[in-house]
C-alpha cells in the first residue's frame, strides 16, 4: 500500500514539474508558418535592394550633360561635359551599388528557394545576418560620400572658393540627386533586413526559465 501511495505521489509530482515548466520546443509542423511569412518578406525586401541598386546604378551613370562654359581668356565659350566619372566619390557610389545589386539578385533567389523549403530558412538566414551588415556600412558610405560631393555641387563652399555647378549643368545634378535618393531607400531596406534577421533568429533561440 506504501509503495502504492509513493508511486501515486512521484506520478503527481511529474505532472506538476511538467505544467509548471513551459515547452518551448515547437514541432516543425508549427514553426513552417513562421519561417515562411519571414522568408516571404525577406524575398521582398531583397528583390527591393535589386531594384534599387539597378535604377540607381543606371541614373547615375546616364547623368551626362554639356555645357557652354566661358573661358576669360581668350574670351570665348568652349562646351564642357558633366558626368559621373569625374568624381571619384561618384565612382565609388556606382560600384558599391552595382554590388548591392548584384548581391539583391543572388539573394532574392536563394531567399526564393528558401520559401518553398523553409526548414533551411535558419540556415540560410545565419549566413546572410553577416553579409547585409557588411553591404550596409558599404552602401550607407557610398551614399555619404556621394551626398557630400552632390551638395558641394548644389550650395558650392565660398570659404575655399568651391562654386555650385548645379544652376550650370541642372540635368546632372537632377540626376545625381535622384541616384542618391535611391541610394538611401536601398541602406534603410538593407537596415530592415538586418532587422529581420537579427528578430527571426532571435526567434529561434529557446527560452529557459529560472
Amino acid at each position: 500500500m506504501a509503495s502504492t501511495d509513493t508511486a501515486a505521489h512521484s506520478e503527481a509530482g511529474k505532472l506538476v514539474d511538467k505544467a509548471a515548466t513551459p515547452s518551448d520546443n515547437r514541432g516543425p509542423a508549427e514553426r513552417a508558418p513562421s519561417s515562411r511569412s519571414f522568408a516571404a518578406a525577406d524575398v521582398v525586401l531583397r528583390f527591393l535592394l535589386f531594384a534599387s541598386g539597378v535604377v540607381a546604378v543606371v541614373v547615375m551613370v546616364t547623368s551626362k550633360q554639356t555645357e557652354l562654359i566661358p573661358i576669360p581668356i581668350p574670351p570665348f565659350l568652349t562646351p564642357r561635359p558633366a558626368k559621373f566619372t569625374h568624381s571619384p566619390a561618384f565612382i565609388y557610389f556606382v560600384a558599391a551599388l552595382s554590388v548591392a545589386g548584384l548581391y539583391g539578385a543572388i539573394t532574392t533567389l536563394i531567399s526564393l528557394f528558401a520559401l518553398r523549403k523553409p526548414a533551411s530558412y535558419p540556415r540560410f538566414l545565419s549566413h546572410f545576418v553577416i553579409f547585409d551588415v557588411l553591404l550596409l556600412g558599404i552602401v550607407a558610405a557610398a551614399t555619404g560620400t556621394a551626398g557630400g560631393v552632390a551638395y558641394i555641387g548644389l550650395k558650392g563652399n565660398t570659404h575655399v572658393q568651391w562654386r555650385k555647378i548645379c544652376d550650370i549643368y541642372g540635368e546632372f545634378c537632377r540626376h545625381i540627386g535622384a541616384s542618391i535618393a535611391v541610394s538611401l531607400f536601398g541602406s534603410v531596406v538593407l537596415a530592415l533586413l538586418v532587422l529581420l534577421s537579427i528578430y527571426s533568429l532571435s526567434k529561434r533561440i529557446p527560452k529557459h526559465s529560472y
